[in-house]
């Protein structure tokens, strides 16, 4: 395989939930043991997008965290995340991931300063696209939400963010947390020439709600309210457990609803950490409307599932998508991305469909097509 083929895929929590069942979906999607079912990067609709094959992947990342990839592949086995037998059908590769995870930070008692940490950061990205032999690295933040900042120093999301930019990486934030959007990074993303793209991975209530509320204002009824509750278990739980963490998390729940039908809705989206979910999540919502001559209805929606399984195939679509626009020499913030964020760069349309038919056009585009 050549150079300009292999793409470096640089995970920032890559002993997480979300970074393992990444590199073990993939490498079973590859090996042929599983169809690549969430991945609209492998649909038809994007086939001619130019986008680098799976094969070509190279994955990498930095963690706080010591459990290597292997054990978390048999924790999220026994927790139901992964089908039973794949950690040890695809142990070759996860070790290889976990071969190429380098320390993260900054961790409790470091002592660096905000600079030394970026320019280690900076160091292993360059130190991994070199070795590998790769065309490009994509960075990618899959950690827990971190709440927002308070003070002048950068957050480790946004150290993170400024050694990608440093190294020449493109960047995608499929988290909450502030990332690029710190002001103090604004002149150094716009300098870079990069593509990046973000924040926080749409996965499952906002994906619903961004479905929903289009429906809601094109048939003219009514929205008063439009209240959810969020069960989550596992990191994710934990990590949100903390108010100002939430905060963050929910500030991009809210979103898609103001931007649909208005600022004057009713309601809130509450998070609670309930260990005995393990890595699985539980989103109600409780919409109240009114209809005709002021018929007063609602409606309420379950979403059950498992937030890893859900965003890991798109995890894999931002990544083949944005070393494709860095190849073809985009720059700045990637708008036709929305539709795979709750708080997308820009002003995009809010609606899932608006979202996925500017998607499909940005692969044409990508691919050569006008």
């Amino acid at each position: 395989m050549t150079t300009g083929t292999r793409t470096g895929v640089w995970l920032v929590g890559a002993r997480g939930s979300v970074a393992t069942t990444v590199v073990a979906g993939w490498a079973a999607t590859t090996a042929g043991l599983h169809p690549p079912t969430g991945m609209v990067t492998e649909t038809d609709a994007v086939a001619h997008a130019g986008l680098p094959p799976l094969t070509a992947l190279v994955f990498g990342g930095h963690d706080t965290a010591e459990c290597p990839l292997p054990k978390r592949a048999e924790a999220l086995t026994a927790a139901g995340v992964l089908p039973h037998g794949l950690a040890v059908a695809v142990a070759a590769e996860l070790v290889a991931a976990d071969a190429e995870i380098r320390p993260g930070g900054p961790r409790p008692g470091d002592t660096r300063t905000e600079e030394e940490l970026v320019s280690a950061f900076t160091a292993d990205l360059d130190d991994f696209r070199r070795r590998r032999d790769l065309a490009r690295v994509v960075v990618l933040n899959v950690a827990s939400t971190e709440p927002a900042p308070v003070g002048p120093g950068l957050p480790p999301s946004s150290l993170y963010a400024s050694a990608a930019l440093r190294a020449g990486c493109p960047y995608v934030n499929f988290t909450p947390s502030t990332g690029l959007r710190h002001p103090a990074l604004a002149t150094a993303a716009a300098a870079s020439g990069l593509p990046h793209a973000g924040r926080d991975g749409k996965t499952g209530q906002t994906l619903l709600r961004s479905v929903l509320a289009p429906m809601f204002l094109q048939r003219a009824l009514d929205v008063r309210a439009w209240s959810g509750t969020n069960l989550l278990g596992g990191g994710d739980g934990a990590a949100l457990a903390d108010p100002a963490a939430a905060a963050a998390k929910n500030a991009g729940k809210e979103r898609v609803l103001a931007d649909v039908l208005g600022p004057g809705v009713e309601g809130e989206v509450h998070i609670d950490d309930v260990p005995a979910l393990g890595e699985w999540k539980t989103a109600w919502d409780h919409i109240a409307f009114d209809g005709f001559l002021g018929s007063r209805m609602t409606l309420q929606t379950t979403w059950q599932g498992c937030d890893s399984a859900l965003a890991a195939p798109l995890v894999l679509d931002l990544a083949r998508l944005t070393a494709r626009a860095h190849e073809t020499g985009l720059s700045g913030p990637l708008h036709d991305l929305a539709f795979y964020f709750k708080d997308p760069e820009g002003t995009p349309p809010a609606a899932l469909s608006d979202q996925y038919a500017r998607l499909i056009a940005f692969g044409a585009r990508l691919g050569g097509s006008r």
